[in-house]
């Protein structure tokens, strides 16, 4: 089975840390929309496995949309793929845009939640140019529950300069005690064409270091694994049988269909990626492609398996890329083996949950040049 992907561009605010594909520029909503439909129609045909078993709303503020237009392209994807199976259907949604009446609406839509909280700490969002308070956010998930959802995902940002070190593990406290089905823990990457980035530039800020990014990261793991969680993936922790299928998608390399602009989608052999200019998006231009070689297929599979808990199996990798080739990467990991950061259980090679932090380091050791 596949995935299906929607990405609204549309934001109300820009966020001080946000490098994804976004505009305040809600003129072209209308235009980017007809577009989406479009291009769903024209590149349905793309996916092998018509079959969707996830679909995902992301942004962007896809909460900024009527229910009914999200509705309306689940519609048009349902004429030309079949959506008869599909296990989950997620929307990111804005604490603030989270009133009574839009999740009841909402709720025809999808049956899961992805709330960007971010942090509970009034002045940190505003640092960060969040658009809600701490009382919405609390607010937006009560409501949530009301609306009937009961698979909501939070998400947290930690490793937060200016903020003491603290301040993200009593947030976690307090997004625990809300008793969320899955919680996504992102440590602050600051990239250069953002506020953080431009302030970084001047001097005005500075990133936290790895020793104190390294300590919030096992304060985080220690709390949500302690309330029962299972820290499934570097960023990720999930209640049982609460994992995000969609997202869990792309670390097994399932295909994938991304719809909008700056979309990018998966077909098995080849990636592309929308034009991130709404305009380009809008006028059918800007499409990028790229054929995977075996080389990149094979570094993906060692990245991404590294990811998750259940690791690299060894087996499969075999079975892809020879005997041979996963002697040659075994051989390779003996260092990682004899350090720590890499356990073989069984036929996998497994990064313990508290080294995840490094598993973008070792698997990048492992990659084949």
């Amino acid at each position: 089975m596949s995935a299906l992907y929607f990405h609204i561009p549309f934001c109300k605010r820009i966020c001080a840390y946000c490098d994804f594909v976004r505009t305040a520029d809600m003129r072209r909503c209308g235009d980017v929309l007809q577009a989406m439909h479009r291009e769903l129609r024209e590149r349905c045909t793309e996916l092998e496995d018509k079959r969707i078993r996830t679909v995902y709303f992301g942004g962007g503020t896809p909460s900024l949309l009527p229910p009914e237009e999200l509705q309306r392209l689940v519609q048009t994807a349902a004429g030309c793929l079949d959506l008869s199976q599909v296990e989950e259907c997620t929307v990111e949604i804005n604490p603030d845009d989270a009133t009574d009446d839009y999740l009841r609406r909402l709720r025809r839509v999808a049956d899961r939640l992805s709330i960007g909280i971010q942090s509970l700490d009034d002045a940190c969002l505003r640092a960060m140019n969040r658009r809600h308070t701490a009382a919405q956010a609390l607010k937006a998930v009560e409501r949530a529950r009301k609306a009937g959802f009961d698979n909501i995902s939070v998400d947290l940002i930690f490793g937060m300069g200016g903020f003491g070190e603290e301040r993200s593990a009593e947030d976690a406290r307090r997004m625990l005690s809300l008793e969320p089905e899955h919680v996504s823990a992102y440590h602050l990457t600051i990239e250069p064409g953002t506020a953080f980035g431009r302030r970084v530039a001047r001097g005005e800020m500075s990133e936290v270091d790895e020793e104190r990014g390294e300590r919030e990261y096992m304060a985080l793991h220690e709390l949500f694994t302690a309330a029962g969680y299972e820290h499934y993936e570097v960023s990720n922790y999930a209640l049982p049988g609460r994992r995000a299928k969609h997202n869990s998608s792309y670390w097994d390399a399932t295909p994938y269909l991304g719809i909008g602009a700056g979309a990018h989608s998966f077909t098995g052999r080849v990636r592309s990626r929308a034009s991130s200019s709404v305009e380009e998006y809008a006028a059918g231009r800007g499409r990028e492609c790229e054929v995977l070689t075996r080389k990149d297929m094979r570094n993906e599979m060692v990245m991404l398996s590294l990811r998750r808990a259940e690791g690299l199996d060894m087996r499969a990798f075999a079975e892809r890329f020879g005997q041979s080739g996963a002697e040659a990467l075994e051989r390779a990991a003996q260092p990682f083996v004899r350090s720590g950061a890499l356990v073989q259980k069984g036929c996998r090679m497994v990064i313990p949950p508290e080294k995840f932090m490094i598993s973008d380091y070792v698997a990048s050791a492992l990659f084949e040049l």
